[in-house]
């Protein structure tokens, strides 16, 4: 099976400088692509004075996200697809046990390795950590990550099991099933496509693996910080249109307008603890998601499993009950 690690980069020079050189010394029997989403800085130039074995595919624009790697990805010939981020410090023999697992079982459809954070190596970094999941109000969370509570790495995590997402920091994907889903849903831009996407695959009863013997370290903020309004705008937005794609058909209204009411308590508390400027992305991003209610609903499949969630409301339980780790969620 043929491997192709594809970075999506936009403006993101130093990123490279700093992280570029692991992938190229770890990876091993794969080709190595950065798609560039017309960047402004000299990203292009720096990597063909001094990486000229990495391909280069050149976006128009920068699409974001999802229509960056929809667009970059037709040009890749592959059987596995690696999307990775451009802060993510891989390690030895990262892809080897992610590339066996592919293997041996054809209906799995996507894998992340073990996300831990690169500014403290023994802990799980936030995007992806130990695999991940949702709850029954459609609420992601991870093993080894539960809201802002990041786990200690004990080896507690170095299984191989079946998750329900898979982070898009470092999501390994066959080709064959990135583009009969039509890649990323490109109206989210960006944030929770990933998962958006693992649902629809799901949804065909396709499986989500996490492989806990490949590890790597990811930066994370590295093109938006996480206390920027645009960032707290999207993924408000983009999980309402989620719920609205993926649930099924008789729990939309019950599961959309309980989020809707919570999102309204987190706008409070975010205008608190980060200013207005959040309760306001929070509100544009229940004005955007009527205005486009219509157009996201056309897009449902013709089937939605149900048992999407297991564990009860993660807020809640995080919140309230002071549940703070994945061993005690219920």
């Amino acid at each position: 099976m043929k491997l192709a690690v594809a970075i999506l980069n936009w403006n993101g020079k130093k990123l490279l400088e700093e992280f570029l050189p692991f992938v190229i010394q770890h990876t091993k029997n794969a080709d190595i692509y950065v798609i560039d989403n017309a960047s402004m800085d000299d990203s292009v130039s720096y990597l063909k004075a001094n990486y000229p074995s990495v391909k280069i595919v050149q976006n128009l624009g920068n699409y974001g996200f999802a229509k960056g790697y929809n667009e970059g990805l037709k040009h890749i010939d592959a059987d596995i697809y690696c999307l990775l981020n451009s802060d993510v410090e891989v390690t030895a023999n990262w892809t080897e046990p992610i590339m066996e697992l592919f293997q041996k079982d054809q209906s799995i459809a996507a894998v992340q390795p073990k996300i831990l954070d690169y500014k403290n190596k023994t802990h799980f970094e936030y995007a992806g950590a130990g695999g991940g999941y949702m709850d029954k109000f459609g609420y992601p969370f991870c093993r080894g990550r539960v809201f802002w509570t990041l786990e200690e790495d004990k080896g507690q995590y170095n299984d191989t099991v079946e998750c329900f997402w898979a982070t898009g920091a470092s999501l390994f994907i066959r080709k064959e099933d990135f583009f009969r889903q039509k890649g990323f849903d490109e109206d989210f831009f960006a944030h929770m496509e990933e998962i958006d996407l693992c649902w629809r695959l799901k949804n065909e009863n396709r499986k989500i693996y996490y492989c806990g013997s490949s590890t790597v370290y990811h930066l994370g903020g590295g093109t938006l910080q996480k206390n920027n309004p645009r960032k707290t705008y999207l993924n408000f937005r983009n999980s309402l249109n989620m719920y609205l794609k993926n649930l099924p058909k008789d729990q939309l209204f019950p599961i959309i307008f309980s989020r809707l009411t919570l999102d309204g308590i987190s706008a409070i508390v975010f205008m608190f603890y980060e200013g207005f400027g959040h309760l306001w992305a929070i509100f544009m991003s229940h004005m955007h998601f009527y205005r486009d209610f219509s157009k996201m609903y056309k897009k449902r499949g013709n089937h939605q499993i149900r048992n999407y969630g297991t564990k009860e409301l993660i807020p809640f339980q995080y919140f309230v009950k002071k549940r703070q780790y994945f061993k005690d969620l219920k």
